[in-house]
């Protein structure tokens, strides 16, 4: 790896290019495990993105360039041939480890292998691993070691766990190493053991390479034997370790205590990162590096000769997975209806509730009859069930948002594409919406004495189904977009109250503004539609008492036109396809907003980056910098600096 230092610290501006570490002889190649090293909050997490050529967000002071080359050349890594273990364990906490294992190796093992190969690949990753106890660090990694890839990254594997599980799980990782693959991770602070397992160290400050080379040499070059390593390290490195020594200093002035001769004691950390970069550079470490970089981009095509060398089968046949669209359907499905199932939060509880409510609405309009006030009430009733029991659909918003993460970093890893999720999703959630709905529409239907006919029945069952799902299909478009439970909650909430004030229920829908409630939002409106196919379903050959006795009787036709404003001139199916349109919309849209957030965040990446770097390039006196504090732009200090105060800095 080579990587140009920035030119500002706190920028990350540079090409970073990456190659096999393989090492010439006699002609066998073999694999190490290399760590690189940076203080905490120091982008360690950051550009391990960038090498997997993953956008992430970034903060305000930085800035990437450049571009990401396996073995001199832009390459998409995935397909077996890279995988990366991210710093947070997401995965569905209702699966047992070897069913997560299992769903994850046959998504994306090669369909040519036999069920008995891939359950024993599954046992042998369970074994390798040695997971137990349900360590959701070691099931991370598991996962994506199934396919054998020849570089695997990891986002400090060891945070989140004490000594003794960090000790065994990069042990477990040297082991995967010297297996024949190459291990990259990232790491915060390691005890001497976790250290002493290590093959090579990448040392960073301020974007720039203090040391790359053998962790022995580190060791033997920068280590004073009375410490941990990592600890003298980050002391050399850390400019926070300054506070530390001037209070160390002060405090044996105190006491009287001669000073240590320890030259950390008496040089600032920025002094001694600008000695060690510049031996570095200098340096026969440095060289060594710089030649080995120039060799792996000298070289073409090594990457397919390595991918076959690692896994013990052919590869290529993964991409037949993403081919047979119907296996990664069924696979996805059993996983998702899996999930829901066992979630009693995600259905069961929701079903529970639509049950209560039905019968709260069966009681309460119990043989509704057909006296002349039965109208208002018939119409109350719809409305209700197809407002309010459609609104209670947002109750499964937070398991949207599990589901979208697990989503987000399966997809990251390529193990299946986005048309399969958003069709395996619908199809295996479609059982459990028809329980709720046939439930709702058993209860409600035959307390109230609606119309004696079986077709009637399937209507109301299909209409509420429809609708169930759109309002799914509508939070799971605000989970993509709103990834907080609150704030996801509030829109979907705001955005359901609309579609309810639009329906025709609160106010007829003649009688809406033309200008943008009517046309068009009450178009696009799916409670509007299902509401009248409500209406006409209930009054359609029915035959109300009149408001003065005697009179003759009301038709259903004439109180659907004059008395609720809805028009016949087309007939209740009709309305029940348009809500079926309108699902379906909501679906592609899905489908387009995490195609474009997929392909659109490079884009907007890159046109931030210019922006940015044309702000630096300019002349400090031309740059729209705050040159005084104030409210909006408040000076920063450091949490170290306000030691001992009763209150922040203002």
């Amino acid at each position: 790896m080579d990587e140009k230092p920035s030119p500002a610290q706190g920028n990350c501006s540079g090409g970073v290019s990456m190659g096999l570490r393989e090492r010439f002889g006699n002609g066998d190649s073999y694999y190490h495990y290399h760590v690189w090293l940076r203080r905490n909050g120091f982008s360690k997490s950051l550009m391990g993105n960038r090498m997997m050529c993953r956008e992430g967000r970034l903060s305000g002071n930085v800035v990437m360039t450049g571009n990401v080359l396996l073995d001199g050349k832009k390459k998409r890594l995935d397909y077996g041939v890279l995988a990366y273990v991210t710093q947070e364990d997401i995965m569905l906490g209702t699966l047992t480890v070897r069913e997560t294992l299992k769903y994850s190796a046959h998504l994306r093992l090669p369909t040519t292998m036999t069920k008995e190969g891939v359950n024993g690949i599954v046992e042998g990753t369970i074994v390798e691993m040695g997971i137990s106890g349900g360590e959701k660090k070691r099931l991370s990694i598991a996962i994506e070691i199934l396919t054998r890839p020849c570089l695997l990254f990891l986002d400090e594997p060891t945070s989140g766990l004490d000594s003794a599980s960090a000790f065994f799980v990069v042990q477990t990782l040297r082991r995967i190493a010297h297996d024949g693959r190459t291990v990259i991770s990232s790491i915060h602070q390691p005890s001497s053991e976790v250290f002493a397992l290590f093959d090579d160290l990448f040392l960073l400050s301020g974007g720039q390479t203090v040391y790359f080379g053998a962790a022995k040499l580190a060791i033997e070059v920068y280590y004073h034997s009375y410490e941990n390593p990592f600890d003298h390290f980050l002391r050399c490195i850390n400019s926070d370790f300054d506070v530390v020594t001037m209070s160390l200093l002060e405090s044996h002035r105190i006491r009287g205590i001669q000073n240590s001769t320890d030259p950390l004691m008496n040089l600032a950390a920025a002094e001694i990162k600008a000695k060690l970069v510049e031996k570095y550079r200098c340096s026969e470490y440095a060289t060594r590096a710089r030649i080995r970089i120039r060799q792996i981009l000298s070289i073409r095509n090594r990457c397919a000769l390595a991918k076959n060398s690692c896994a013990p089968w052919d590869l290529s046949g993964r991409c037949n997975l993403f081919s047979h669209k119907q296996s990664s359907h069924m696979l996805l499905d059993s996983q998702s209806f899996v999930n829901m199932y066992r979630d009693v939060g995600y259905y069961w509880l929701r079903i529970i509730i639509y049950i209560i409510l039905s019968i709260c609405v069966g009681t309460i309009f119990f043989d509704v009859g057909t006296s002349y006030t039965s109208i208002l009430a018939r119409g109350a009733c719809g409305g209700f069930l197809a407002g309010f029991m459609t609104f209670m659909s947002i109750g499964g918003f937070p398991s949207f948002l599990e589901e979208m993460k697990v989503f987000y970093r399966e997809r990251l890893n390529g193990h299946y594409g986005i048309a399969v999720y958003i069709l395996s999703n619908f199809l295996s959630s479609l059982p459990f919406v028809a329980v709720m709905s046939i439930a709702t529409a058993a209860i409600t239907y035959y307390m109230v004495k609606s119309r004696p006919a079986f077709s009637p029945f399937v209507f109301v069952c299909l209409d509420l189904i429809s609708s169930i799902a759109v309002i799914e299909s509508t939070m799971m478009i605000i989970a993509s977009l709103v990834p907080n439970f609150l704030m996801g909650v509030m829109v979907g909430a705001g955005y359901i109250g609309i579609m309810m004030m639009t329906s025709g229920f609160f106010r007829l829908i003649p009688d809406l503004p033309k200008v943008f409630w009517r046309y068009p939002i009450s178009y696009i409106n799916y409670g509007s539609w299902a509401l009248q196919g409500a209406y006409k379903n209930d009054m359609i050959r029915l035959e109300f008492d009149s408001f003065a006795p005697g009179e003759p009787k009301l038709k259903g036709e004439v109180v659907l036109t004059n008395m609720l404003g809805v028009q016949l001139n087309h007939s209740k199916w009709w309305d029940l396809g348009a809500v079926v349109v309108i699902l379906l919309c909501l679906r592609l849209l899905f489908f387009a907003i995490l195609k474009f957030k997929e392909k659109a965040a490079p884009c907007f990446r890159s046109l931030y980056t210019k922006r940015t770097l044309q702000h630096l390039n300019k002349r400090p006196s031309f740059r729209k910098t705050p040159s005084f504090p104030s409210k909006r732009h408040q000076p920063l200090h450091s949490l170290s600096s306000q030691e001992g105060l009763n209150s922040p800095i203002y």
